[in-house]
């Protein structure tokens, strides 16, 4: 008997996306994804100053902000054809990886774990082997009997008390939960402990961009972050070594905790290393820049078709022309006027409303695709890209993983292997983070305190894009300029790629693709579905391009 469930809104955070499902015999036999919120900031620019596109952008969200931020200034600089700084390029790196590092802990504990982790179980442990199990996956000193006997007595007040706070929503008890109970209390203490984590993570970016969650110090050429080592004022010795100790910190947590309970949990759950593949086409491009003009980056990009390496083709610059021409967007299924795919330069956002048509517009999601197909972006796409190209800490984390879990590279492509390849990216951001502060230290100690190449906006049309491999994977700004003013301005952002509706050809995107096929045990309580969705990290303020919500409910998770 077939079954049809929604649940709107899916999301932990940015709840604007809605899920459709048929269950058929215990699993997916068809999806449709439905982002819930018109974007529009595209038409809010238009006729604005292209150097102030970076600050508008970032109010796509307030969690994706500085990558917003990052793409819209390289769009700029990419049309201008403006050099940056190195300085300029290893503040920027900083903040794009502490960027990553707090998002990607964030997403782990706070949007992810509850899936996989049973709350109410963890009454049941018994601290003193809960505190055994954890200190035999690392050597990190908050894994004490004493430290996780306050969290249990902290958890057994809640449920006592008959509200759960910060854990109300969740499928305690389903059949699908597999950890031990001193697992699931090593996974509530931790995250508990990621919540100041993730705060020293966004600490470090504010030290540099002036404030967080919307950074304050990009300018068109470079940064406005002074460097002066003799000024109380500027960035000088006192900050460097603040972020040191504050990066230090994330590294260690990253490294000594986050990812070791990813390992854990993950042994615990080998089958969903079988579920959830769906487009198995990535897409990653090239980050963390290494010279003044976007040409040397220290992670690689690249195309992957039908989940083989052999295919893999690299991007090396963000002046790539294949990747630059091959993108479309498609509104066949969009709420938007037209069926038509077009170029970024060329995209509109006119809205044209038809309430939820499963066979006919259903999303305010666009449909972007490379070449026609549907890629899926991510870090699946970046860690094989890094793989690919021989990168040793990736190849080390990886192998090592495969070595103790069992699996291969080829099991990346599924609903646990989103959640594997998020780990390794984070343990590789933690690193950068210091090694690009050492750099700049390195470059300002030879006599460089460059941080910008001031630029002013030429007569003329210019046309510019702005790539960026964020935590949830590749995005991209398009500017058109023309007479000094924004002309026209698109984002095409990672979950546009991933939750993105049917194409005109009738092909679905990663979101849909992933769930056919992925079991369903109680349809009343679909946390399978919820664990294949929220492997991508959606966060879909900035995936749309709002509709009052007046009377409107907030929660729905309906079976028919």
């Amino acid at each position: 008997m077939s079954k049809r469930i929604t649940i709107d809104p899916i999301t932990r955070i940015e709840g604007h996306l809605r899920i459709d499902v048929e269950v058929n015999g215990g699993q997916v036999s068809k999806a449709w994804s439905s982002a819930q919120m018109w974007r529009g900031i595209e038409t809010i620019l238009k006729g604005r100053d292209p150097q102030d596109a970076w600050s508008y952008v970032q109010r796509f969200c307030g969690v994706c902000t500085t990558v917003h931020a990052i793409s819209s200034i390289r769009a700029v600089e990419h049309a201008l054809n403006v050099e940056v700084p190195l300085n300029a390029q290893y503040i920027r790196n900083i903040m794009i990886a502490q960027h990553s590092v707090q998002d990607h802990i964030v997403h782990f504990y706070h949007l992810s774990a509850l899936d996989w982790v049973d709350i109410v179980s963890a009454l049941k442990a018994d601290p003193k082997k809960a505190a055994a199990i954890a200190q035999s996956l690392s050597d990190w000193p908050g894994n004490s009997e004493k430290e996780f006997k306050a969290v249990q007595d902290k958890l057994k007040a809640f449920v006592e008390g008959g509200q759960l706070g910060i854990f109300a929503s969740g499928y305690w008890g389903h059949p699908a939960m597999k950890l031990p109970p001193e697992v699931n209390l090593i996974a509530v203490a931790h995250y508990l402990k990621a919540l100041d984590y993730q705060r020293k993570a966004a600490q470090a970016v504010a030290v540099l961009g002036g404030k967080n969650p919307h950074i304050q110090n990009l300018v068109v050429g470079g940064v406005a972050t002074a460097i002066n080592m003799e000024n109380l004022a500027t960035l000088n010795m006192e900050r460097i070594a603040y972020l040191r100790q504050l990066m230090t910190e994330t590294r260690d947590f990253v490294q000594k905790v986050y990812y070791p309970d990813l390992i854990a949990i993950a042994s615990f759950y080998k089958d969903w290393f079988k579920y959830g593949a769906g487009v198995t086409n990535y897409l990653a491009v090239p980050e963390f820049a290494e010279d003044t003009k976007n040409t040397k980056f220290a992670l690689a990009g690249g195309m992957i078709y039908n989940g083989d390496l052999a295919t893999f083709k690299p991007i090396t610059t963000h002046q790539d022309q294949a990747l630059i021409q091959g993108i479309t967007e498609g509104v066949a299924h969009a709420w938007y006027e037209g069926a038509q795919s077009l170029h970024p330069w060329e995209g509109e956002t006119k809205p044209e409303y038809t309430d939820f048509q499963e066979n006919g517009k259903y999303s305010w999601c666009k449909s972007p695709r490379f070449n026609g197909k549907a890629m899926q972006v991510g870090p699946p796409a970046q860690v094989m890209a890094a793989y690919a190209t021989g990168n040793p800490k990736v190849k080390k984390l990886v192998d090592d993983a495969a070595a103790k879990l069992g699996i291969g590279l080829k099991d990346i492509h599924s609903t646990m292997g989103r959640l594997f390849a998020r780990g390794v990216r984070a343990h590789v951001m933690a690193d950068l983070s210091l090694d690009y502060l050492d750099k700049l230290v390195a470059n300002i100690g030879k006599g460089d305190t460059t941080y910008a190449n001031p630029t002013e906006i030429p007569s003329g049309e210019y046309k510019g894009v702005g790539f960026h491999e964020a935590p949830r994977g590749t995005l991209s700004h398009w500017i058109v300029i023309e007479g000094k003013k924004i002309k026209n301005y698109q984002a095409v952002v990672p979950s546009t790629w991933n939750a993105s509706p049917r194409d005109e050809h009738g092909q679905p995107g990663p979101y849909e693709a992933c769930l056919v096929g992925n079991p369903v045990a109680q349809p009343e309580k679909p946390l399978e579905v919820l664990r294949t969705i929220h492997s991508f990290d959606p966060c879909i303020a900035c995936a749309v391009h709002t509709v009052d919500p007046e009377g409107k409910e907030i929660t729905k998770v309906k079976v028919l």
